[in-house]
Parts: C-alpha cells; sequence; structure tokens
C-alpha cells in the first residue's frame, strides 16, 4: 500500500519542475530594457574595415523645435553613454544650468573586445612603456581613429540630425583622455572643449609630454578649452593601506605636471584648468568628470 505522502510529493516536484522551465521560457522571451529617445548606426572604417557602432542619445525637445543642438562626443561608449545621457537629461530637466544637447556615443570596434579596441585607437604610440607590447594586442592608432571620427563620424551627425558642428565637446577618460590629447595635439580646433578625466599620460613613459614641446616648437597658439580632472586617489601614497590609491602611476601629479606645461607656453588661444576630485578613485570619479564638465562646457543660455 503507498504511502499517503508519497503521490502528493511526485506531483509537487512534476509542477515545481513545470513551474522552473516556465519561468525560463518567460524569461527568454521578456523584451531588453531600452534607452528611450537613442538610436545605433554602424559606420566602417574606410581606411581599415572595421565597423563601429554610433549610440545617439536625441533630446527630449528634439521633436517640438527646429534649432539645432550641441554634439556631445564620448569615449567608450558601452559605459559613457547611458552615464552621461542621464546626467544630461536629469541635470537640464531640473533646472540644473546645462543646455540640451545631442549625444555621441563612439563605440569599439565589432568584433574586438574593450581591451583590444581601445588599446589601439585610442593609444598614439605603439610602445606603451618604452618597448613594443605585442601581447596585448596592437597600439599606436589614435591617429587613424581620430581621421575616422572627422571624416566619417562628424559628417554622418551633421547630415542626419540638426547637429550644431560649431559647438562639439569631448568626454573621455583614461585612454578616452589620451585620445583627446592626442586630437588637441593634432587638431586642436577638432573640439570646441575637451574634457578629459584621469588621461593616461604615463602612457609611452609620458609620450604625451615630448607630443606637446614638438608642437610648441613648430606652432604659436593652441586654441582650445580643456579641462582636466582626476579623483583625489588616483595618486601614490606609500604609507597608506588604502587599495583605492593608485600602486603604480601618478596620475594627479602627471596631470598637474601637463597643466604647468601648458601654461607655460603662454598660448594665447588656450583656456586650460585642472581639478582633484577629492574621495574618488579611478574607477569612480567618471560620473562627477561627466556632470562638471557638461555644466562647464554647455552652460544653458
Amino acid at each position: 500500500m503507498p504511502r499517503p505522502w508519497a503521490l502528493p510529493l511526485a506531483l509537487f516536484r512534476l509542477i515545481t519542475a513545470a513551474l522552473l522551465l516556465w519561468c525560463g521560457l518567460v524569461q527568454a522571451d521578456a523584451p531588453a530594457y531600452v534607452l528611450e529617445g537613442t538610436e545605433v548606426h554602424t559606420l566602417r572604417m574606410e581606411s581599415s574595415g572595421r565597423d563601429y557602432d554610433l549610440y545617439i542619445s536625441l533630446p527630449a525637445s528634439y521633436g517640438k523645435s527646429n534649432q539645432s543642438y550641441p554634439v556631445v562626443f564620448v569615449t567608450d561608449a558601452p559605459y559613457a553613454f547611458p552615464v552621461v545621457r542621464n546626467i544630461g537629461s536629469f541635470v537640464s530637466r531640473n533646472g540644473g544650468n546645462l543646455s540640451e544637447f545631442i549625444l555621441v556615443g563612439l563605440g569599439y570596434a565589432k568584433g574586438e573586445t574593450p581591451v583590444q579596441s581601445r588599446n589601439r585607437d585610442y593609444t598614439p604610440t605603439d610602445r606603451k612603456n618604452g618597448k613594443a607590447a605585442p601581447v596585448e594586442g596592437v597600439y599606436g592608432q589614435a591617429e587613424a581613429y581620430r581621421r575616422f571620427v572627422v571624416s566619417q563620424v562628424f559628417p554622418f551627425v551633421a547630415r542626419t540630425y540638426r547637429s550644431d558642428m560649431h559647438r562639439k565637446v569631448l568626454i573621455g577618460h583614461s585612454y578616452g583622455g589620451l585620445f583627446g590629447l592626442h586630437a588637441l595635439l593634432t587638431e586642436p580646433g577638432m573640439f570646441d572643449h575637451y574634457v578629459l578625466g584621469s588621461p593616461s599620460l604615463w602612457f609611452g613613459k609620458r609620450h604625451v609630454f615630448g607630443v606637446e614641446s614638438a608642437y610648441a616648437a613648430r606652432e604659436r597658439d593652441l586654441p582650445a578649452r580643456v579641462l582636466l580632472m582626476t579623483g583625489g586617489y588616483e595618486t601614490l601614497h606609500p604609507q597608506s593601506r588604502n587599495p583605492r590609491y593608485n600602486q603604480e602611476v601618478d596620475m594627479v601629479g602627471d596631470v598637474q605636471a601637463f597643466e604647468r606645461q601648458l601654461k607655460s607656453r603662454r598660448y594665447p588661444g588656450l583656456t586650460v584648468r585642472s581639478e582633484v576630485v577629492s574621495g574618488e578613485d579611478h574607477a569612480t570619479v567618471y560620473p562627477i568628470i561627466a556632470t562638471r564638465g557638461l555644466l562647464w562646457a554647455l552652460p544653458a543660455k
């Protein structure tokens, strides 16, 4: 004679298995979260054949007016695009003295990891620490990527959206900030404002310092507006056990040294300043950089 709890237990197991299967199906069919008012376009770099996604976010008033909007370009789009989009919309919507803008996120090359893409496209020399680093992939093609942005990304944005291409802002962090410095010292007018956080000035044994020296030797002016920012923990502090301090490079010191070098040239058209954000490290400082950078570059009229 079967035990009285045997059948209910078997039935319970059957029902449980069915529910788990059903839940799995429901989760698999659930729609993805979508950022409203955004678009994704793919452009092929003509010189290399690589494909890059552009993430586009249009301001809330875009469909209600005929005005043109300034354009903010951000490197490292998978992370930076949603951060800057949400900061921009929230601050401008709540009276934060910020102009509305079109946001363009510069994505990584398709089929590559973020590390591979940014190592190659954001660095100005193929010698990371004074010597080639083949184990970590290709470096040093920032100029090819910069030309792609100028010759293909800018025209696409200009013809597709009501964009004021005379008010372009770049926000870059880490290697993205290094790319911004390369653009600044190659074609200063590429952007009207440069918001560069924690730029990797250490790269290539401080390669950018030499690039600036060469620029100063041949040019009298550097017409640009530049804001350099780092987190307070992005320096060396051997006596501290706090793991938030940098362990190898003094990015705060590097940025301050680069600011002094720029100011020593007395470029008449250059506006440059640096800020250190206390209580932040390399991984946490970006949202503050974006917020302060936007308010600095695009105050509401």
